[in-house]
């Protein structure tokens, strides 16, 4: 039998095939059409791992759905992260099916004799299927609907499993077997700006199949594009990551232009109380700031707007309470709890996951106070959130060290007024290299959030008696030199 978030998108693609599902760069599509071609790919996808070059297109959408309702296992690719990675990561996965744009598959080179591949172009056109030559047995991934790269609150880079059960109780319900599909579609109009290849964006679009609720999907978030949108649909409520919430609030953007708006949600990255205070002073919204992770399938704990009128003034920067049937408590190292106001290690355990399941570790420190509203006061890890984006310093390391000029480099995040933290580099090198092509190697090599904003060439970078290169030191010369 169907699991129920398999169920409730096909009950909802079949809801009312002509009417409108998705508006993409001013275009409506229906609900038949996205059914059309997501049961293409479920064709091709049952109960195997199916890995998409996600980007925020019509067609990817569709083909998400139809992994879903085959009851497959998404692995999600970034192909923004540079051909070469994306190479060694199709490479590494060993794939049965392969799912992308033309161009996207062109740039592997060339394609194993294990893997069938789908091209697919938009809604209006038929996939091209490429069966694999020799198809391999795959091991699959039972029960997980999306198997999602992320470098997590919980530790370095990795792919967590992100179940059809945990992300039916985010989208449907905490009971979903019992929980009816609409028998209508919603009148109102959601809006889609998060990347297909995070969390956020995969939720907000599962969110809108399970309440049957069209949407207008941008394929990344602009100001003027995301303001049209909301001049048009007026929807009540809109989720903006922190570093978009800053290019609205220091826009020309007045309340006439978000009249519809009631409330604006807010979380991937720190958001500061100033911040908030400023964006609903000019627009007179509240800001729901809230707390959630790859790993638990969704948030945590947030802001109510009930929570938000009584208690703001009081609880000014914290990410509001636990979620319903979520649970958070601060520990020390050794994992021992702590008493309310006490700064330590914050684990969860989410309302997504089985009532038994054990405490989860973040990397973050936190602390809850006696109503239980939660501060997270930083990061054990060097992880840097670059606009909603995590950055792994280490990653970047690695890749300037590969130049053959690159002796050594340091990589730390710095404060930034619109995007929350760049990451800037500290490079020694062994032979003449400017800053400009260290720049220019590693776009092939990084995602464009990843890239340094700053490269400094020093004759020696600063080291600790271990020989590790100083961050304090590296902090210290860029914070001098800003």
């Amino acid at each position: 039998m169907a699991h129920p978030l398999s169920r409730r998108i096909d009950d909802v693609l079949d809801l009312e095939p002509s009417a409108r599902a998705l508006e993409y760069e001013g275009q409506w599509f229906t609900w038949g059409q996205v059914a059309r071609l997501a049961r293409h790919i479920g064709a091709v996808s049952a109960g195997t791992r199916v890995g998409i070059m996600l980007r925020n297109q019509p067609a990817h959408v569709a083909a998400l759905l139809g992994v879903l309702g085959a009851g497959g296992t998404v692995v999600v690719i970034n192909p923004s992260r540079g051909d070469e990675r994306t190479r060694a990561d199709v490479e590494a996965l060993n794939l049965p099916v392969l799912v992308g744009l033309a161009e996207d598959i062109a740039a592997l080179a060339s394609s194993s004799p294990t893997m069938t591949t789908v091209t697919i172009r938009d809604l209006h056109t038929e996939p091209e299927v490429a069966a694999a030559s020799t198809p391999a047995h795959d091991a699959a991934r039972p029960g997980v609907a999306v198997w999602m790269l992320t470098s997590g609150t919980t530790g370095p880079p990795k792919r967590v499993d992100l179940s059809y059960d945990m992300l039916a109780r985010s989208v449907i319900g905490r009971d979903p077997e019992n929980i009816a599909a609409p028998t209508e579609l919603r009148r109102g109009v959601a809006i889609v700006n998060s990347p297909l290849v995070h969390v956020g964006g995969v939720f907000r679009v599962l969110l809108c199949i399970a309440e049957a609720r069209p949407f207008v999907l941008l394929p990344k978030f602009e100001l003027e594009r995301w303001a049209a949108a909301v001049r048009a649909y007026q929807p009540r409520a809109v989720s903006l990551v922190p570093a978009a919430l800053r290019m609205v609030l220091h826009s020309d953007l007045t309340r006439d232009d978000l009249a519809s708006v009631r409330a604006v949600t807010s979380g991937t990255a720190p958001l500061s109380a100033d911040d908030a205070e400023a964006f609903t002073e000019k627009f007179g919204i509240p800001v729901l700031t809230s707390y959630a992770a790859t790993e638990f399938g969704g948030g945590v704990a947030s802001w109510t707007l009930a929570d938000h009128r009584q208690y703001w003034k009081e609880k000014r920067g914290s990410v509001g309470r636990a979620n319903p049937g979520a649970r958070l408590r601060v520990v020390d190292e050794d994992g021992r709890p702590l008493e309310p106001g006490k700064k330590g290690l914050l684990e969860v355990k989410p309302a997504q996951f089985d009532a038994d399941a054990d405490w989860l570790r973040t990397t973050d420190l936190a602390r809850i106070d006696t109503d239980g509203f939660v501060w997270i006061l930083g990061r054990a890890d060097q992880a840097i959130i670059r606009g909603g984006f995590k950055v792994m310093p280490d990653e970047v390391r690695t890749a300037l060290e590969s130049h053959p000029a690159v002796r050594g480099a340091a990589v730390i995040g710095i404060p930034d007024e619109r995007l929350g933290e760049t990451p800037v580099a500290m490079v020694e090198l062994r032979a003449l290299a400017p800053a400009a092509e260290l720049t220019a190697y590693l776009q092939g090599r990084l995602a464009r959030y990843e890239i340094p904003t700053t490269i400094a060439i020093v004759d020696t970078i600063p080291r600790t008696p271990s020989g590790k290169a100083d961050l304090g030191a590296v902090r210290e010369y860029f914070t001098a030199s800003a």
